[in-house]
Parts: C-alpha cells; sequence; structure tokens
C-alpha cells in the first residue's frame, strides 16, 4: 500500500482526485450541527479537506473552531473563502496537535487513514477531547479490504476500538446519507470517558 502521508495528500489534490469530495456539507452533519445550541464550543475539524462543515458551522455563528489538514491545498482553499478566520484553518498533522475540545467532527478523515493507524487515532481523539467531549460525524459501513482510501469497516469494529475510552450515544445506520453513501455510512456520538 501507498504512503499516506502529507505528500500523498497534497498530490491527491493537486490532481483534483478528490472523489471523496461532494461540494457541500454531508447531511447527518448539517443536521447534527443544527441541533447545536451553545455557540461557544470550542470545536475542531481534523483531516478537513474543503472544510465545508468549518464554512457551515461559521455561518451559524460558531467562531471557536478550528480546522487542520495536513495537506496545504485545501487550507489554503479555506483560508481563500474565510480569510477573516485565517488563524483558524491550520495545516499540521493531526498526531501532533495538543489542544483540548469540546466537539470534534469526524467527517472522511478515519477512513483515509492507514487502519494501522485506527488505534492511535483513538487515542489522540480521547486526548484532544474534554472529560465528556464528544466526537461526532461519520464512519463508513463496508468491509476494510487493502483497498483504499477509503478504507471501510464495521460496527463491531468501532465499538471494539473506542468502548475503552468512549461511551459509546449512538452508533447506527445513518437515515440521511446522501445517494451515493446510503446505507454505507454510520452516525456516531462518542463521549470522552
Amino acid at each position: 500500500m501507498e504512503k499516506l502521508d502529507k505528500e500523498y495528500w497534497e498530490n491527491r489534490y493537486k490532481k483534483e482526485e478528490t472523489g471523496w469530495a461532494i461540494g457541500s456539507i454531508s447531511t447527518p452533519i448539517k443536521t447534527y450541527i443544527d441541533q447545536l445550541t451553545d455557540k461557544s464550543l470550542k470545536i475542531l475539524i481534523p483531516g478537513a479537506g474543503n472544510g465545508y462543515e468549518f464554512d457551515y458551522l461559521i455561518q451559524k455563528g460558531f467562531n471557536n473552531v478550528t480546522v487542520i489538514d495536513i495537506a496545504k491545498q485545501p487550507i489554503l482553499e479555506l483560508i481563500r473563502r474565510n480569510p477573516s478566520k485565517k488563524s483558524n484553518i491550520i495545516e499540521c498533522d493531526f498526531f501532533t496537535l495538543n489542544e483540548k475540545y469540546d466537539l470534534i467532527l469526524e467527517q472522511t478523515f478515519f477512513c483515509a487513514l492507514d487502519p494501522k493507524l485506527r488505534k492511535k487515532y483513538v487515542e489522540q481523539m480521547h486526548h484532544l477531547l474534554f472529560p465528556k467531549g464528544k466526537l461526532v460525524g461519520l464512519l463508513f459501513d463496508f468491509p476494510l479490504t487493502h483497498e483504499g482510501p477509503p478504507f471501510g469497516g464495521s460496527t463491531e469494529e468501532y465499538n471494539s476500538l473506542f468502548e475503552r475510552t468512549f461511551k459509546i450515544k449512538t452508533l447506527t445506520t445513518s437515515y440521511n446519507s446522501i445517494k451515493p453513501r446510503e446505507n454505507r455510512e454510520l452516525f456516531f456520538i462518542f463521549e470522552a470517558k
């Protein structure tokens, strides 16, 4: 398998090989954000790519939102669209981040990582959240193979990965996924123990 490093992702963006990008915020995450009332939440969007979730949160009045990506291309595009929020848009490696957040939104980041990094991902997510902080988003629900990214997974795998350090509040087939991802996404809410 090809090394999924900074160079790999830079090349994918430069060649516009971003088939995962849907051109807008995903419906399940938009629906979740629409239910949030506390605009002061400290929110992280890791591996944000095109960052439509960031745009939407800013439009909705959330100003304590940080977005990170390892690739420069999407970071530059996000800054172009949100010049007044430049300090909230950071080019960095997720695994080097050392802050605390109330909420982390997961949207096609987990599935883009080498599956060997999944335990490290869970540890880092737990480290980045305040106690009772929430990790919320979507995980793919199709068999894990060596083909990818995106890499799949299952409810059983996700439960076993997260249950030690997170309270599994919700992990269910997303009812409002976009058509190409229908019945292939799990919506989840995990609370840091």
